[in-house]
């Protein structure tokens, strides 16, 4: 029986054995038609950058796989500072020489993977986690509860090749479990259902900085790892059809202009009003101070002329007491008296005609200042449509007040013109009457000497007597009408010093209204100059941003090599540890042996 066993094993090892010798036949071929292989060529190469970070942002470990479009199987030469390289095609064996890579492709396509240890990334990657307000490790976040704050930051990394960061769209993706996060918020970011998930995604630009925070609740907290995509920001942007737009921006140009002119023109037109203000103000000032000096010599005119006006009665009732009670000497010096009297109205006379010609002046120049305030009638839709221009607010308030007090100043001086057109006639009438009665006291004193010398004392007493009566009586009428006269300057000076103060008020704000309309103007101006060339300025932004973000000329480079040719793309994928509690695994029954094939072929002869 165990003969027969024995020969049963042989002949299934004789059934065994070719195919033994046909395998290691095989293999022999391969490896002479490998080393019969020459120079190989290829027409791509593309290169997938694969990076771990810890959960914080810090990089661990970094490895590269490459891949080569064979275009002729052989040798093919490549480049990179890898610690140790894997094929990842076949089992052909990769040579490693100081950064030089030479292996043999076969196949359409070739992959293999070069380690690396001290190469950098593009980005500088940072995350910072806090809970409740406090700044947590990811160790200590753990299984914790409360309101979560992720804070992810991403800078150039300046020891790494610009071209990257300068052209590459880094994406970053959370995929976060909904029965542990509760009520996520992402600036900046979007969030869209994963199934049972969450994802949220944030993109930075190429050359950019990016800073993202994701808020949320969470419970028991745990969270999957972060991933980092880099990719060429290769789409080709058009430029936008902006000639509608340049059209308007045309109109916004000319209407700024326009506005602009506006304001210069009413900046002149303010400037005027200002300048006439200012001249009423001086005509105004010189009529107060003539006015106020004639009130002041009022008192002594009156005065003045109640000492005439006494004198003359005092003259009358000696007279009327008959000559007999005078002697030659009384006569001379009533002659001497009436000459006296006759020359202080003579003076008062003078002085009422410098009055006159004094106020005269004042009057010409107050009206001059008034008739050159602009007569302009501005209706209320002008004043709105100036409200609306876009004008300063406070500006226009100014220039519509200023306005209207200027015109209320004028329509006031039109309703009181003829009181002050009466006063110098007044004053030149009175002059007059004083005058005839300087002239009548002379008279009357030439006759009395003259009646002295010829002694017809009797016949000059009637004379004179009849004269002082007439003269004493119209001199009182004088009197009386002169104390009315000064009585009306008093009030006129009283009230006039009320409308100075008004003129006053009004030139101080036209002179604030012509600062402020040439702050106005000088904002406008600068608005009209950048405003001229808008549209070309903006076609200018418009290009600039289609260049900073248009990549669609960006020529890939190798990553890990200068040396490396016909590079076609060049790809980044970076995780973050996750953080996650440790699972605690069942112990496994242990296996038994497993038997190999001539294990179990002798086991069949025990």
């Amino acid at each position: 029986m165990k003969f027969k066993r024995i020969i049963a094993v042989f002949m299934a090892f004789l059934l065994v054995m070719p195919s033994f010798l046909v395998s290691a036949e095989k293999n022999d071929s391969s490896s002479e038609d490998t080393e019969a292989l020459g120079k190989g060529s290829f027409s791509e190469k593309h290169e997938v950058v694969y990076a771990k970070l810890n959960a914080t942002g810090d990089q661990q470990e970094m490895y590269v796989v490459n891949n080569f479009n064979i275009k002729e199987p052989g040798k093919i030469v490549d480049y990179g500072p890898y610690m140790s390289v894997q094929n990842l095609t076949d089992l052909t064996k990769i040579e490693q020489n100081n950064g030089r890579i030479e292996l043999t492709a076969k196949e359409d396509e070739f992959y293999y993977q070069g380690d690396l240890e001290d190469q950098s990334l593009p980005w500088d990657i940072n995350v910072s986690y806090t809970l409740n307000g406090e700044t947590l490790t990811p160790e200590e976040l753990l299984g914790k509860d409360g309101g979560l704050k992720i804070q992810i930051d991403t800078a150039q990394n300046k020891e790494a090749n610009p071209i990257f960061f300068n052209n590459y769209l880094l994406q970053i993706t959370l995929k976060l479990d909904s029965k542990i996060y509760e009520n996520m918020k992402a600036p900046n970011g979007t969030v869209v259902n994963a199934g049972k998930d969450r994802q949220v995604t944030f993109t930075v630009m190429p050359e950019k900085q990016g800073s993202f925070t994701l808020t949320s609740d969470v419970t028991d907290f745990e969270m999957e790892s972060i991933e980092f995509a880099a990719i060429p920001s290769s789409m080709s942007i058009d430029k936008p059809d902006v000639g509608e737009m340049k059209k308007d921006m045309n109109s916004l140009s000319d209407a700024t202009s326009e506005i602009n002119k506006g304001v210069g023109e009413l900046k002149n037109g303010i400037t005027e009003l200002n300048n006439g203000v200012a001249s009423l103000y001086n005509g105004s000032e010189q009529y107060k101070n003539g006015i106020n000096e004639l009130s002041n010599g009022s008192a002594d005119l009156v005065e003045g002329s109640a000492s005439i006006h006494a004198s003359l009665q005092q003259m009358s009732e000696s007279i009327n007491k008959g000559s007999s009670d005078m002697n030659l000497s009384d006569f001379k010096k009533m002659e001497d008296g009436l000459r006296q009297l006759a020359g202080g109205l003579k003076e008062t006379e003078k002085g009422l005609t410098n009055l006159e010609d004094q106020y005269s002046q004042s009057q010409n120049a107050l009206s001059q200042s008034i008739e050159s305030i602009p007569a302009s009638n501005i209706s209320e839709k002008d004043i709105q449509a100036l409200y609306k221009s876009g004008a300063d607010q406070k500006v226009v308030d100014q220039l519509v007040e200023t306005y209207k007090a200027a015109q209320k100043t004028k329509k006031t001086y039109e309703s009181v013109k003829e009181a002050f057109n009466a006063v110098g006639p007044a004053l030149e009438k009175s002059a007059g009457s004083l005058n005839e009665m300087s002239a009548s006291l002379t008279t009357m004193a030439d006759n009395l000497g003259n009646n002295l010398e010829n002694m017809n004392v009797d016949q000059s007493m009637k004379e004179l007597q009849k004269g002082l009566q007439a003269l004493s009586s119209n001199y009182n009428d004088f009197h009386s009408g002169l104390k009315n006269y000064t009585n009306g300057v008093n009030e006129l000076s009283t009230s006039y010093s009320e409308i100075h103060g008004g003129i006053a008020e009004l030139t101080k704000g036209t002179q604030e209204l012509e600062n402020g309309s040439a702050e106005l103007h000088n904002g406008t101006s600068e608005l009209a100059s950048s405003t001229s060339d808008l549209p070309e300025q903006m076609q200018k932004e418009i290009d600039q941003m289609v260049n900073e973000f248009d990549k669609s000329d960006f020529d890939p480079v190798s990553f890990v090599s200068t040396k490396n040719e016909k590079v076609t793309s060049v790809q980044f994928v970076i995780k973050t540890e996750s953080i996650k509690k440790v699972e605690e695994k069942e112990e496994e029954p242990q296996e038994k042996e497993k038997q190999g094939f001539w294990d179990r072929l002798l086991a069949l002869f025990r």
